[in-house]
């Protein structure tokens, strides 16, 4: 039972944690975007995620031990979100994908905050700064801009 408990407190996080490794070209590609004045510098996000996994972590455990199947599914989902959307932003670079993504991740976050509020309050109250750091996150998703022009096309078929 116990080992049950540690790994769905800390294998979904540490799944999430990785996947954003995915996108070994992160700092590059958050270097050459434009991005707007209240866009933190990329030294601000290592800090930030270290804080904020500790904290789902720790709502983790505590839902761990309640087994309360749906909000664990929804920790379970908003955490795969988490790992997919610095591949989609970073790896892949589709800013609506990626964008689509992350709006997903706050709906089954803001949704599992609100399920947990009854269940456990305090899991919910952990997981409040993410819903804010991921809402921001949103917001400078939208914002920023590729100033990569994009290759045309080459056409199969020419003109006749």
């Amino acid at each position: 039972m116990a080992i049950r408990r540690w790994l769905f407190t800390f294998a979904p996080v540490a799944a999430a944690g990785i996947g954003g490794f995915g996108a070994r070209n992160a700092p590059r590609t958050y270097r050459r975007l434009r991005k707007p004045r209240w866009a933190p510098p990329a030294a601000a996000f290592g800090p930030v995620w270290s804080v904020l996994y500790l904290l789902i972590g720790a709502a983790g455990w505590r839902l761990s031990r309640d087994r309360v199947r749906a909000s664990g599914l929804l920790h379970l989902l908003q955490l795969a979100l988490n790992a997919v959307w610095p591949v989609m932003f970073f790896g892949i670079r589709n800013k609506r994908v990626s964008l689509l993504t992350i709006a997903l991740l706050d709906c089954a976050l803001f949704m599992e905050i609100l399920k947990l509020r009854r269940e456990d309050p305090v899991a919910a109250a952990l997981l409040v700064p993410y819903l804010c750091w991921s809402g921001f996150a949103t917001a400078l998703n939208a914002a920023v801009s590729d100033p990569t022009p994009k290759k045309p096309h080459r056409r199969l078929v020419k003109d006749a």
